[in-house]
């Protein structure tokens, strides 16, 4: 019992795929900030050239 407890301490396959986990979920963390930090500046930059474009026609 001893010796699969050491083993799996020393296993580091697991410890890899967390990592990367957390990784992924920083990333997507940062994604959503970023768009919900943008997100009202560009619906209104999109807003403004809708608006301009019957009056160019």
């Amino acid at each position: 019992m001893l010796e699969l407890i050491k083993r799996f301490v020393k296993e580091e396959d697991g410890a890899s795929a967390v990592e990367y986990g957390l990784l992924v979920a920083l990333i997507a963390a940062v994604i959503v900030g970023i768009v919900a930090t943008l997100g009202g500046q560009i619906q209104s930059a999109f807003q403004t050239v809708s608006d301009q474009l019957p009056a160019a026609s």
